[in-house]
């Protein structure tokens, strides 16, 4: 079981590690910054400093159970042995841009009060899937809606309870097809308060006016009764 730093403070950039595993799949930490695949949220990139200088680059992270991430090395790179101590380092530029856009898919919960049936955030667009039980979405009043509150510089702020507190109060889940973390009989809530109160084991900015300017993207149907909400940060390009 690995210390997550990332669960506590999410603009730890680096920290010091020792190797405590290494296998096929990578390699475990006893303490780590990199923020595993879940979600929705891409894992972590960045690098590990050996004690020669030289830098081990690290292209994913993965959860590993509950309590432990598994660092996974670009090919064909030499792995460190078990025992050695190292810098561990995140693509900070790249993880701050997840976490933007993590936190404001938290708002757009709160804008479009539907079940979320699926999600997803990249580096240049986020979604959120909606059942929306035969509602008509305006584009134009969402997005109004999302810079409204990404401006009112609301501030996310995590607790914990333990997964039988969860269990008798469903509704915090929010995201039909991701179970959230429980590590160590305990489950972590974010709340934007009076916005949005939902478990997450995710990574979100101090204040929602870190976000920035957003844009809807555009809606589209997903099946029958879904409909895909895309958001970006205003003035920048997007792809399909």
């Amino acid at each position: 079981m690995a210390e997550l730093l990332f669960r506590d403070d999410a603009y730890a950039r680096a920290c010091d590690a020792t190797v405590t595993a290494v296998d096929e799949r990578g390699i475990r930490l006893d303490r780590t910054v990199f923020s595993p695949l879940g979600g929705g949220q891409p894992g972590d990139s960045g690098s590990f400093r050996l004690p020669d200088g030289t830098a081990l680059a690290i292209v994913d992270a993965l959860r590993d159970g509950e309590d432990d991430v598994v660092h996974v090395p670009a090919p064909g790179v030499a792995l460190p042995a078990v025992g050695t101590r190292l810098r561990a380092e995140i693509d900070w530029e790249r993880r701050h841009r997840h976490m933007r856009f993590h936190t404001c898919l938290h708002l757009l919960c709160a804008v479009v009060p539907y079940p979320v049936t699926g999600g997803r955030i990249g580096t240049d667009k986020a979604h959120l899937d909606f059942d929306l039980q035969g509602a008509v979405l305006d584009k134009a009043g969402i997005e109004a809606k999302l810079n409204a509150l990404v401006a009112a510089g609301h501030a996310p702020r995590p607790r914990w309870v333990s997964a039988a507190e969860l269990d008798a109060s469903p509704t915090l889940v929010k995201t039909m097809s991701v179970a959230p973390p429980r590590g160590a009989g305990r489950v972590r809530l974010v709340e934007i308060p009076g916005v949005d109160l939902q478990a997450c084991g995710g990574t979100h900015v101090a204040s929602t006016a870190e976000i920035g300017p957003v844009a809807v993207v555009k809606i589209r149907s997903e099946g029958k009764r879904n409909k895909r909400v895309v958001v970006a940060f205003a003035g920048e390009d997007v792809g399909a």
